[in-house]
């Protein structure tokens, strides 16, 4: 029998509210929905954190049990970068970027299967199985090589390759689908029922999204305070729902007792089924047909948390925005140009969606807004296009180049 899980005191149905015990594996409810671990706060205060700068810090809101069970590769304290030139060319008062490239893999896939696997070896799991666009299958090789158990991944065959490469690095068994993340995911349910693995796909499992909230405690704490608005990339949704939970969490415990940011979900023109869900005023999307971006992790046509992110939205009183890819590549440009930040795909989705929400008024130009660039530009399929390179073959070429540029 597990030791007692610190201040986990019970899972929750996050839609019919049915409770059941934390002590034994569980993917969804009985009603198929998605599972939130729920905490005993009474004894938690800000002096209750511990004295580390990755996500472990929050152990006492987090559902391990103790500081030695919690598996670590450095994940989490990522960097609040405030962004000048963004903020002039824009026109906005504050302008932050919460850059999670700096996480263990790449991505902030890493906070998630940080705690997840955490979990899994805690409560005895020994094989665990994801479907991924990419990141969240290497986060996963990664935790499991670190935990000592077996990860399956199954991932589209379009796969970025680094992506693909790394994940056979850490000695996870891959397998490709000729299709999307959809297809990988029947494959993976499939298989967790026929061959014992347990299953950690996207919102499936409670504790991925734990690992997500973090980000919001970090940027509580580095911005002393919460920004008016939050733009987050979504494909999955764990991001969103993970963040609206750190906020909701913040308040029960007494720590914020201002207003809620407004969240700004984004998703690619080419797969956009929450946005359409949003704008169409339903309470769940519907599956996207032929979905097409240069964003892997954009390219997920439903999304099992589709219900969860937009009761976060309209809670929070914030909007959903649609970008194309043109408009992710000129993201990552900008990034890269004007503050030196190099951002994947889905991260210079945020700063598209930023121009968008700026020129329709929907950003004030008073507020403080924080864009979250989700990954590293390393593992994007394509590169932005760049000018044509000059090769030289002394300085003197070099110096009359620079010449006719000036």
């Amino acid at each position: 029998m597990p030791p007692p899980l610190s201040n986990l005191t019970r899972l929750e149905c996050s839609t019919c509210h049915k409770e059941y015990e934390p002590s034994t594996p569980r993917n969804v409810c009985d009603c198929g929905r998605p599972l939130f671990a729920r905490y005993d706060f009474t004894e938690v205060r800000r002096d209750s954190l511990l004295p580390r700068r990755d996500l472990w810090r929050y152990l006492p809101v987090l559902p391990v049990s103790s500081e030695d069970r919690a598996l670590t590769l450095g994940e989490g304290g990522t960097p609040l970068l405030r962004a000048p030139s963004i903020e002039r060319t824009y026109g906005i008062r504050r302008v932050f970027v919460k850059d999670e490239a700096a996480n263990p893999t790449g991505t902030f896939k890493a906070r998630g299967m940080a705690v997840a696997v955490s979990m899994a070896k805690e409560l005895g799991l020994t094989r665990l199985a994801v479907p991924s666009a990419g990141n969240a299958g290497s986060a996963l090789a990664a935790y499991a090589a670190k935990a000592g158990i077996e990860a399956l991944v199954v991932a589209p065959k379009d796969t970025p390759l680094s992506i693909l490469q790394e994940t056979v690095l850490f000695g996870a068994h891959l397998f490709l689908v000729d299709g999307t993340i959809a297809m990988a995911a029947d494959i993976v349910k499939a298989v967790c029922k026929e061959a014992g693995h347990f299953n950690v796909a996207t919102m499936y499992e409670p504790y991925r999204v734990e690992g997500k909230k973090t980000m919001g405690y970090e940027l509580f704490e580095q911005l002393g305070g919460l920004p008016d608005w939050v733009v987050f990339p979504t494909g999955g949704g764990t991001g969103v729902v993970g963040l609206w939970k750190a906020f909701q969490e913040l308040r029960e415990l007494g720590w914020h007792e201002d207003g809620m940011p407004k969240i700004a979900f984004v998703q690619a023109d080419g797969c956009a089924p929450i946005v359409k869900a949003f704008k169409d005023g339903k309470e769940g999307s519907d599956p996207w047909k032929n979905p097409v971006t240069i964003a892997p992790g954009l390219r997920v046509p439903k999304a099992l948390g589709d219900t969860l992110v937009l009761k976060a939205v309209r809670e929070s009183h914030g909007t959903g925005v649609a970008v194309d890819d043109d408009g992710m590549r000129a993201g990552v440009s900008e990034f890269a140009r004007l503050e030196g930040i190099g951002a994947c795909y889905e991260g210079g989705a945020t700063l598209a969606a930023l121009r968008q929400l700026v020129q329709g008024g929907t950003v004030k130009r008073d507020e403080t807004v924080v864009l979250f660039n989700t990954g590293t530009p390393l593992k994007n399929p394509k590169p932005p296009r760049i000018q044509k390179l000059l090769t030289v073959g002394s300085a003197d070429e070099v110096v009359k180049a620079l010449a006719v540029r000036a």
